[in-house]
């Protein structure tokens, strides 16, 4: 099968990077301009806060948070101390780092390689007090920071006693900003290239990565390192891309690393902290250097732009290879072309079907991942064990690629079908570790347990898949669930009544989402009328798509905003009490004439207009006299009309007020109120 890398840079929101083998994905990356990566960006930083509780600083860089620098990142160059002291624990760093193993180095320490590795999670020591990051990588005791700060810790320092705050700082970003999590940072700073990784301030001269097995590959490369006069104080890493490259190809890419450095160094001198100094290469160029290997036969790019960056940054790297960049020119999109596109969607299933009839089922949680694996259909085998077996085998392999292109990381538990023979758990062991070997990310394998699970740890590359390009569900805020009506219902209900038992009369306006109003009015009027009963109140619902369940309102109506209800008795008149507002509105709507008003007190008596129309025509100049009529009744004034009133009302044309008194509408109005 022809293995190709794919880069779709036909969109400058967003790029997406693909190694397939012509059979299945083997990498994936993707990049949005919407969530940018700072993960290796060097920046010029400041010192906020400094928390003794935590032998932490918090760091002004310019991101959206304060970067977190725990003490064992700072480097001794920082320290407020007296020269001789700093010497001193410089002498003593050297002589550790001379002691330790250093040939067996891990490149991942300092920056991402081509290849990873597996690290038993039986043979992990504790960390160093204050090891922040370190603990949830490796906990091996050669970490080259671990040893640094091994002097550190043996004069007794404390952060408090020898960082200051607002002290300036040369910071690289380890980890990713994460939900309410600032990113992690580190003073030791690594410099990445295709052959070498350049460590400006970890003196420890050459090593050569673990992962290169071949002794005498090792040997040549150390003697090539050694020859390359690394400058004292600095650290030099021979990566995996590096085996069997020839000696002026190396000390082509270290040139270029310190050329990088100066570089590097020049604008610091020149910056204003807080800013950034150095950003990480685009996902194109780390791409070409991270995935591409001699068995990529082509790399096939769409995107004029992208091409362009693409064949110049092969030309840098390796010249030979240029030629291997070509131009995507087709109608037909990249990943269309080569059916990339549908295994990219199958990526955001939770559901990974298997070839036997099995299956995976991927839970990421915020503790860790949870991978299932189901039997199913697989049922070919003589015996359940076998079918297990077969089964289990079959999911690790397909375990590691998920890991891979969705960048499942942190801790993940595997929770395999039981098997009752022991010896068939260690060969799924076995098969695990040797599937994760080819994976760029330091990986930790534990041993399956008595309930039939495994646990591993897995380092975090970037952020995963479902980070990077999806966002929370706004139905129900990214849990995958959401409350169901009749539950939602009875919460609202709830919440009505509550909202009642504060108050004394009024009305109450209950806004919605249209399912659980239909389910209020249609199953729960009469418990509404309950709580109306038994407060005093009216409850109007309303409807409005724009909540989502269990999202509720409830306005009381003291503003004048709440509508009135369709229960809402016509007789009721408000109290005195009751806002102007209000008052007005429940005259205006008895005086609806499809609306029952009040019984007039004057018609009960027995007492009728002579002339109805000329009433009705002059019932304008009577509402403006209302407000006198109310005065003069609140000083005790004879409010009923007489058998003059034919008299009174030829007066009304020179006095209106008295004509607001002989109204029956509006004098019933004032009786209530009164």
């Amino acid at each position: 099968m022809t293995t190709r890398m794919l880069i779709d840079a036909g969109h400058p929101e967003e790029t997406r990077v693909v190694v397939s083998d012509g059979h299945e994905l083997q990498e994936f990356d993707v990049e949005s301009s919407v969530k940018t990566q700072i993960k290796a960006n060097i920046y010029l930083a400041k010192v906020v806060r400094i928390e003794p509780s935590l032998q932490s600083a918090f760091v002004e860089y310019g991101g959206n948070r304060h970067g977190f620098l725990p003490f064992s990142e700072i480097h001794t160059d920082y320290f407020q101390v007296p020269v001789s002291d700093r010497d001193e624990i410089t002498a003593e760093q050297a002589r550790l780092v001379e002691k330790a193993s250093l040939d067996d180095i891990n490149e991942d320490e300092a920056a991402d390689p081509p290849d990873g590795e597996t690290v038993p999670a039986e043979s992990s020591t504790p960390p160093a007090r204050g090891s922040g990051r370190r603990r949830q990588q490796d906990d091996r005791e050669d970490h080259p920071e671990s040893i640094l700060h091994a002097a550190i810790l043996q004069r007794g320092y404390r952060i408090q006693e020898v960082i200051r705050k607002n002290q300036i700082l040369l910071i690289q970003v380890t980890k990713e900003e994460r939900g309410t999590k600032g990113a992690a940072l580190s003073t030791y700073l690594s410099i990445a290239g295709r052959y070498c990784v350049l460590m400006p301030n970890t003196p420890r001269g050459g090593g050569i990565s673990r992962k290169i097995t071949d002794h005498a590959q090792r040997r040549r490369l150390k003697e090539v390192a050694a020859g390359l006069d690394i400058p004292e104080g600095m650290g030099l890493i021979v990566r995996t891309a590096g085996q069997n490259r020839s000696r002026p190809e190396i000390r082509r890419d270290y040139n270029s690393l310190l050329k990088q450095w100066e570089d590097l160094r020049d604008k610091t001198l020149k910056s204003t902290a807080p800013c950034l100094i150095r950003e990480e290469a685009s996902i194109i160029k780390r791409a070409i250097r991270d995935l591409y290997t001699k068995s990529v036969e082509e790399v096939l790019v769409e995107g004029a732009e992208g091409y362009r960056t693409a064949k110049a940054y092969m030309k840098f790297l390796m010249p030979s290879h240029a030629s291997r960049v070509k131009l995507h020119r087709e109608p037909v999109s990249l990943f269309h072309t080569f059916d990339v596109e549908k295994e990219i969607d199958a990526m955001h299933s939770p559901v990974v079907p298997l070839a036997s009839g099995g299956s995976l089922v991927i839970n990421p949680t915020e503790a860790l991942v949870v991978i299932d694996v189901n039997s199913g259909r697989s049922t070919r085998e003589r015996s359940i064990e076998e079918t297990a077996l077969k089964t289990n085998l079959e999911a690790t392999r397909e375990i590691a690629r998920q890991m891979r292109l969705r960048d499942l990381a942190g801790l993940v538990v595997i929770d395999f079908i039981d098997m009752d023979d022991r010896r068939n758990d260690a060969t799924v062991e076995r098969r695990m570790k040797e599937a994760v070997k080819g994976d760029r990310a330091r990986i930790q394998v534990g041993r399956i347990s008595h309930f039939g699970l495994m646990e591993l740890s897995r380092q975090r590359m970037r952020p995963s898949l479902e980070e990077a390009i999806s966002a929370p569900c706004p139905t129900c805020n990214g849990s995958g669930y959401m409350r169901s009506t009749e539950s939602t219902t009875l919460h609202v209900l709830r919440g009505i009544e509550s909202a009642a038992a504060g108050r004394t009369g009024g009305t109450l306006l209950v806004t919605a989402p249209m399912a659980i109003a239909f389910q209020l009015l249609n199953h729960k009027r009469l418990m509404l009328t309950g709580i109306e009963d038994r407060y005093k109140v009216t409850v109007t619902i309303e409807a409005d798509d724009r909540l989502l369940a269990p999202d509720f309102r409830v306005d009381t109506g003291e503003s004048g905003a709440a509508a009135p209800s369709p229960r809402e008795d016509a007789n009721q008149v408000p109290d005195e009490s009751s806002s102007p507002r209000r008052r007005k509105r429940s005259r205006r709507r008895r005086r609806d004439p499809g609306s029952e008003a009040d019984p007039d007190p004057v018609k009960a008596d027995g007492q009728e207009s002579e002339d109805e129309a000329a009433e009705q025509g002059e019932r304008k100049r009577r509402r403006r006299g209302r407000r006198g009529g109310r005065r003069r009744k609140a000083n005790g004034e004879n409010t009923q009309q007489t058998a003059g009133e034919n008299r009174q009302g030829q007066q009304d044309d020179t006095d209106p007020a008295p004509a607001a008194e002989t109204s029956p509408a509006d004098s019933g109005a004032e009786a209530a109120a009164g």
